[in-house]
């Protein structure tokens, strides 16, 4: 169900945003991404912004 979508990329695992500056972020274990995303979401949302954010591993 989660792999046969057609303009969309399923990642699971546990990542964040950046810390915005009213100090909130987002986090989830699954994220739906737009494919014309897919290559720049690494860089906007990972596992080391939840470290960042002081989240634990």
């Amino acid at each position: 169900m989660l792999t046969n979508c057609s303009t969309h990329s399923v990642k699971l695992g546990k990542k964040c945003t950046k810390l915005a500056a009213d100090n909130t972020y987002e986090k989830s274990y699954v994220w739906f991404i737009n494919k014309g995303n897919l290559e720049t979401f690494d860089d906007k949302i990972n596992k080391q912004n939840c470290a960042n954010n002081g989240e634990k591993l």
